[in-house]
């Protein structure tokens, strides 16, 4: 997908990174990696792997110990489960700094925490980001914001924490993203609309109204760009298509919004922008 470029000399979208050769790094929006020393330091044991998702979505943080039980045996912990979790942290430690003192992962009571900069895990520049592009996005900057939002997309390399087994914790954290994802993803189009850039948007939109069929939004930000494009007779192809949908399977109307658009299209107005 094409991103539009900011204007010239603007590092607004510029990462966050560290020139330190050993400074660790963390990605959760897709497969959990850690990096350390130019060497990916995640373990492949399930229940560490699990434990190092939980002192990450909290870094630099001191995470209890009782929330690190409930998330690796919810109502079913083993009978000494204080000295099974030590273990793992043990375990865990060594795995993260195998040459060093295990000075990354640091007892602190009433539980352990992670010594990483948050700047440095992918969650906090996504979050940055979808900042940056609604803050644009409000004072007009349309074409700036909808490169910022698409920056912000690229972070994902798929499911957030998808090689995790997850707690209920960990499921709630990664329904968060999830939503965070589609915000951003939405508010990517709207941007890219208001920058005139519709009739560019039109298969992305079909690819994803054809991915999500319910999606309301979706659906009215492709009636929208279609319209804008002078393809008329398709935006209100599209409309009729959802609404045959919406009442055959669910039964209920198109919202509002959509209702309002579908009626500009028969008085021959312009979609809404």
């Amino acid at each position: 997908m094409h991103a539009m470029t900011i204007e010239e000399g603007d590092t607004t979208t510029a990462p966050v990174t560290s020139d330190r050769p050993d400074a660790v790094r963390a990605r959760l929006l897709g497969p959990l990696e850690l990096h350390a020393g130019g060497a990916d330091r995640a373990p492949s044991t399930p229940k560490l792997l699990q434990l190092l998702a939980m002192l990450l979505i909290r870094p630099g943080k001191t995470v209890h110990v009782d929330s690190l039980v409930h998330e690796l045996w919810t109502d079913a912990p083993p009978r000494s489960v204080r000295r099974t979790l030590h273990t793992y942290v043990h375990h865990l430690r060594r795995h993260l700094d195998p040459d060093g003192d295990g000075g990354l992962l640091v007892t602190s009571p009433p539980g352990y925490r992670l010594d990483v900069d948050p700047a440095m895990v992918d969650v906090s520049e996504f979050q940055r980001l979808h900042r940056l592009g609604r803050d644009l996005l409000d004072e007009g900057g349309n074409a700036a914001a909808a490169h910022v939002f698409r920056t912000a997309l690229d972070l994902w390399s798929g499911p957030p924490l998808a090689n995790i087994h997850c707690g209920p914790t960990l499921a709630a954290y990664t329904v968060y993203l999830l939503e965070h994802r589609r915000n951003a993803r939405d508010l990517w189009i709207e941007a890219e609309i208001r920058a005139g850039r519709h009739r560019e948007m039109l298969g992305v939109l079909r690819s994803l109204t054809t991915a999500n069929p319910f999606d309301e939004g979706l659906h009215g930000q492709l009636i929208r760009a279609l319209g804008l494009s002078g393809r008329r007779s398709d935006a209100l192809a599209s409309y009729e298509w959802l609404r045959a949908r919406l009442e055959d399977e669910l039964g209920v109307k198109p919202c509002a919004e959509l209702r309002e658009l579908h009626r500009e299209l028969l008085s021959e107005g312009h979609p809404i922008r």
